[in-house]
């Protein structure tokens, strides 16, 4: 089973968008485990993921969160800002599980 990291400044904004991907997934009868945590959980989640996106809001931490995940071999990407803003949940799971199978 998958399972999809997403960070964000505080975890809130995001886990709206986690249920919208949960609601998602299920429709689609894609088997997937999705989690939201804010930026000072970033480095003790990622080892436990098969990917990382990171909500617009904190797209400034690619720098510092990039070289971690690399290192563990993750795949990390921002949430496209028109998906998070409408939360496009199906997309933003395309788009995580495409990160995933790269």
């Amino acid at each position: 089973m998958p399972k999809i990291l997403l960070c964000c400044a505080a975890g809130m904004s995001t886990s709206m968008v986690v249920q919208k991907m949960e609601k998602a997934a299920k429709e689609k009868g894609v088997d997937v485990e999705i989690k939201a945590v804010g930026i000072e959980e970033f480095n003790d989640e990622i080892p436990h993921c098969d990917c990382c996106l990171l909500g617009p809001q904190i797209k400034y931490k690619m720098a510092d969160f990039q070289p971690v995940a690399q290192q563990l071999n993750k795949p990390i990407s921002v949430i496209n800002s028109m998906d998070y803003g409408m939360m496009n949940g199906a997309k933003i799971l395309d788009d995580s599980l495409k990160l995933i199978h790269a």
